[in-house]
């Protein structure tokens, strides 16, 4: 089974540090994609998660799947292949115990 990292951190750190990873692994860029869907994910919750792939051949990180707001999680770590890395976000909702909704981004290395 991969090892999974789950980080909650504030949404500039969350995208940078996905950019700095990846820059720092191989020399790859990350595809301008990736932080548009990412900043739609975060203002307009457009998905409820992203997953990221380095594409090898173009030298890059790209977004390989994106979750519709009704999928669960469940539907996102079936979406997460058993033998192949990946980077992803996760929106998770959650009622506090003053019955208050919120959500928190997640940033999963997998």
């Amino acid at each position: 089974m991969p090892f999974v990292f789950f980080a909650f951190l504030s949404h500039r750190v969350l995208f940078n540090s996905l950019c700095v990873q990846a820059n720092a692994a191989s020399g790859m860029a990350v595809h301008d994609d990736c932080k548009l869907k990412f900043l739609e994910l975060k203002a307009k919750r457009t998905y409820r998660f992203i997953v990221y792939k380095i594409e090898e051949k173009q030298k890059q990180v790209i977004v390989e799947k994106l979750g519709e707001p009704a999928q669960s999680y469940e539907d996102f770590t079936a979406s997460l292949p058993a033998d192949e890395c990946r980077y992803a976000v996760y929106d998770f909702d959650f009622v506090t115990e003053e019955n208050v909704q919120k959500s928190r981004i997640f940033f999963i290395a997998w």
